[in-house]
This record gives C-alpha cells, sequence and structure tokens, in this order.
C-alpha cells in the first residue's frame, strides 16, 4: 500500500511540474500580446484561446495539488512526509505565483488597450474635424509644415553653431603654437653663438642642396649623351 502510494505521488508530482512548464510558455506568449505595436481594440481568437488555456492549466494544477494533500494526509512516516510537504509547499507557491502573473498581465493589456483605442478615438475625431473644415484642416497642416521647419533650422543652428566652435578651437591653437614658436626663437637668440649655429646649419643645408642639384643634372646629362 505504501509502495502504491509513493508511485501514485511520484506520478502527480510529475504531473505537477508538467503543467507548470506548460503554464509558463503560455504566459510569455500571453505576455507578447500588450507589446504589440498595434493593438486590436478587442481580444483577438488567439488571445482569448491563450487565456483560456492558461485558466484551464491553473484549474488543473489545483486539482493535482489537492490530490497530493489527500496522499500527504494519509501517510504516516514522518520523515518521508517532511520532504513531501516541502515539495508541496513549493507547488503551492509557483501556483500562487503565476495566478499572480496572470492578472497583473491581464491588467496590463488592457491598459494597454484602453489607451491604444484612446488614441485612435482621438485621431478618428481630428479626421473627422478636418473633413468637416476643409479650411481649419489646411491651417493644421501648415502649422505641422512651419514646425517641421523650424525644426529643420533648429538643426542647421545646431550644426553651424558646432563648426564656429571647431573654427574658434583651431585659432586658439594657432596663436598657442605662434606664442610659443615666438618664445622659443627669443629664448634661443638670447643664448650666446646659437644665431651662428643656426646659420650654419641653413647654409650647409643649401650647400647640400646646391650639390645633390649638381649631382643629378650631371647624371642627367651623361644619360642624355648615352642616349
Amino acid at each position: 500500500m505504501a509502495t502504491t502510494a509513493g508511485q501514485g505521488w511520484t506520478q502527480l508530482r510529475q504531473q505537477a511540474r508538467a503543467l507548470e512548464t506548460q503554464t509558463e510558455t503560455y504566459l510569455h506568449t500571453y505576455s507578447q500580446f500588450s507589446t504589440q505595436s498595434n493593438i486590436p481594440p478587442k481580444p483577438t481568437e488567439e488571445e482569448r484561446s491563450t487565456e483560456a488555456k492558461l485558466q484551464e492549466l491553473l484549474e488543473k494544477r489545483d486539482n493535482v495539488i489537492a490530490q497530493l494533500t489527500r496522499l500527504l494526509d494519509s501517510e504516516a512516516t514522518l520523515s518521508s512526509s517532511s520532504l513531501k510537504q516541502n515539495n508541496l509547499s513549493l507547488l503551492r507557491d509557483k501556483l500562487t505565483d503565476h495566478r499572480r502573473d496572470l492578472s497583473r498581465l491581464r491588467s496590463t493589456l488592457q491598459q494597454a488597450r484602453d489607451r491604444a483605442n484612446l488614441l485612435g478615438s482621438v485621431r478618428d475625431d481630428i479626421s473627422a474635424y478636418r473633413a468637416a473644415n476643409p479650411a481649419a484642416a489646411e491651417a493644421d497642416y501648415m502649422l505641422d509644415e512651419r514646425g517641421r521647419l523650424d525644426r529643420s533650422h533648429d538643426v542647421a543652428d545646431g550644426v553651424l553653431s558646432q563648426a564656429y566652435a571647431v573654427q574658434d578651437s583651431f585659432l586658439t591653437q594657432r596663436e598657442t603654437l605662434a606664442s610659443i614658436n615666438r618664445r622659443i626663437t627669443h629664448a634661443a637668440s638670447q643664448v650666446p653663438g646659437i644665431n651662428t649655429l643656426i646659420g650654419r646649419i641653413s647654409a650647409k643645408k643649401r650647400r647640400d642642396g646646391f650639390i645633390m642639384g649638381g649631382f643629378i643634372a650631371f647624371c642627367f646629362l651623361v644619360f642624355w649623351f648615352m642616349m
């Protein structure tokens, strides 16, 4: 009898876990209805079917937990009953969490649908008003166009401001480099013989340039006569 009860407990517990997994899958599907870009004004057939399936799964789990409770009450072994009582408590907590999730998702979906319906109603009222008042519709259109132009001008002004800021930064850097160059030149002029050394270096560079130019001209002439 104890073995039969143990097998019944194992089977019911496995069934409860399988129903938990199915519930989580359907909860995920149900949560996506409230995140659609265009929520229909009324629940679709798929939405109603998903919600009904969730209710059915929750009821089945409630029945399985009731059966597990009766089996646990009929057992006399305290050691095994303690472990099973813990498992049963976890199953009950998970069922409570899923019921709470379903209620929260149902409320979120209803709020999203109400908001979408309100926006749709406002758009319809605006369209009807414009259809009945062509002059007002044209004025609204011109105001919208002016708003778009103003936003375009703001963007252009922002780009120009950034360009002017970059230009000012370049001018500041150039002035800083020029100031540094003047200070270096002034400091070099204060050192005895530095100007003479700089002049010799410049003269050597010019002389080397003349020598290189003459050598290239000589090579060109030799190549010309060899042809």
